[in-house]
């Protein structure tokens, strides 16, 4: 095999990464951002991750809900306001186009590893 053709297919082998974006997600909207994180799903290609987090008042009494998905790019760093649960909610969609990165800032990190281990043989091969 050439050195061409081995960094074709290396460079292939690498393509699923970037392909579909992984995100986490919340079943229903929470009212704790942990719960967020126990739902890690993979997104239709072209979606980015999405994190909302929404404030109910009534009175005194002050709620706010997260969401955390997958999701189209209109629905990305949006603000705006939703009736839920007999509240009116102030919401903001912040979207993220990284593996996981609408949860824990270290976990997504890792992706950046992951894409970096991958490139490493490639980088090699230029190198020699």
């Amino acid at each position: 095999m050439s050195r061409a053709q081995l960094l074709i297919v290396l460079l292939l082998c690498c393509l699923p990464l970037a392909a579909c974006l992984t995100c986490y997600t919340c079943v229903f909207p929470s009212i704790s951002p942990l719960d967020c994180f126990k739902f890690p799903q993979e997104c239709p290609a072209g979606q980015r991750c999405l994190s909302s987090t929404a404030i109910g008042r009534r009175g005194a009494l002050q709620v706010t809900m997260y969401e955390k998905s997958c999701a189209i790019l209109s629905q990305c760093d949006v603000s705006g306001q939703k009736y839920a649960s007999g509240l009116y909610f102030n919401y903001t969609n912040v979207c993220c186009d990284t593996d996981l990165c609408n949860g824990a800032a270290s976990t997504a990190a890792l992706s950046w590893g992951g894409l970096a281990l991958c490139l490493l043989p490639t980088l090699t091969l230029l190198l020699a």
